[in-house]
């Protein structure tokens, strides 16, 4: 397929394995002519640093796909039978100018078929759709539960001491003590502020669902003795 470029280079690989990582087939959810083009496009059975496209890989190899003509735009679903030629212990795949198990149609309209779900007519009955309707119902269900990216956000502050006896690396370990779920303390340095008098510039990660930074500057604040004022520095989303 195009759109992975070209498959048998490391690139192509690295397209088409963050493609398949939630996805079964390339097109759909059932074996198509696209899974038999990136098959047959492939120089072989691909390194485990692809691990996506190698279970891809294995699964399609284990299937003797029939193709179909596609019907106007797109990909049409095809048939598929268990493949005899596939040696599983010996690790060793024929494989001709097609991808292993991929056979040409055949005109002998007597040859026996099975569908995905074990149907053994071209049409599906009723029994099959309602397994396939069951099966989409579940895998939609599943991808909607499935938690998003956490937002997290990079905050620079400056903490401010009282004079220039402050002892801002005491003041960063009583700093460091303060715990959050969802806080990560990072990098700090000292930065000149005016009159001789320096400034404690220590970074934080924090998760925005669990940590507010108003309680975290008031935390600060709260070591008075040492602490005069806590800026924003910086605020970046991750």
């Amino acid at each position: 397929m195009e759109f992975f470029g070209d498959v048998r280079t490391a690139c192509g690989l690295e397209t088409l394995n963050r493609y398949l990582e939630e996805r079964s087939y390339i097109w759909g959810f059932s074996p198509s002519q696209a899974d038999a083009d990136v098959f047959s496009s492939l120089a072989g059975q691909p390194d485990k640093l692809y691990c996506h496209v190698l279970r891809w890989y294995n699964h399609i190899e284990s299937y003797s796909v029939e193709l179909k003509l596609s019907v106007g735009e797109g990909y049409t679903a095809v048939n598929i039978v268990p493949t005899k030629n596939t040696d599983s212990h010996s690790g060793n795949n024929t494989r001709s100018s097609a991808p292993a198990g991929i056979e040409s149609k055949k005109d002998d309209d007597d040859d026996d078929e099975f569908d995905l779900f074990g149907s053994d007519d071209e049409e599906e009955d009723t029994e099959a759709a309602r397994v396939r309707e069951e099966r989409l119902k579940a895998y939609a269900e599943k991808k909607s539960k499935k938690p998003g990216p956490i937002a997290k956000s990079s905050v620079m502050l400056d903490v401010k001491p009282w004079d220039d006896e402050t002892d801002l690396r005491a003041t960063e370990e009583e700093i460091r003590k303060i715990k959050f779920d969802g806080l990560q303390w990072g990098a700090s340095k000292l930065a000149p502020l005016a009159y001789g008098i320096n400034k404690l510039c220590i970074l934080c990660t924090v998760e925005d669902e669990k940590v507010s930074i108003d309680d975290l500057v008031e935390k600060i604040c709260a070591l008075e003795d040492s602490v005069q004022s806590v800026d924003i520095a910086a605020f970046n989303k991750i």
